[in-house]
């Protein structure tokens, strides 16, 4: 078990010993995450994971270039999509109740991710 995975098994079963657990715009931080948010985000990365997998298939087994193009296609477009339902939820919470809490740096560090994203 990584220490990520220890960290969100210990928030999911309520260990408050973690500190600032709802903030997650620092590298140390965490965010707990309801069980409806966890799971979709985790079944877009299982899928993903998939993918990625079928395209290293499609590799050894010598597919048509154009066909694993369509398929890296695939998951570029399921990782952009994984990426703007974790940014809005970012925003919901972390970057709202920063803002709420007078934290106005979290806008700084929004708009650089956002330029991050877009490159």
């Amino acid at each position: 078990m990584s220490n990520m995975d220890y960290t969100d098994n210990q928030e999911r079963m309520g260990n408050n010993s973690l500190t600032d657990k709802n903030c997650c715009h620092l590298t140390n931080k965490t965010k707990q995450r309801g069980n409806g948010e966890y799971k979709d985000l985790l079944n877009r990365l299982s899928r993903i994971e998939g993918q990625v997998r079928g395209i290293k298939t499609m590799v050894e087994r010598d597919a048509y270039c154009v066909d694993i193009l369509t398929q890296v296609s695939a998951v570029t477009a399921a990782l952009n999509s994984f990426s703007k339902v974790l940014l809005a939820n970012h925003i919901k919470t972390c970057v709202a109740d920063d803002i709420r809490q007078g934290k106005n740096e979290t806008i700084d560090e929004l708009v650089a991710t956002l330029q991050k994203l877009m490159k």
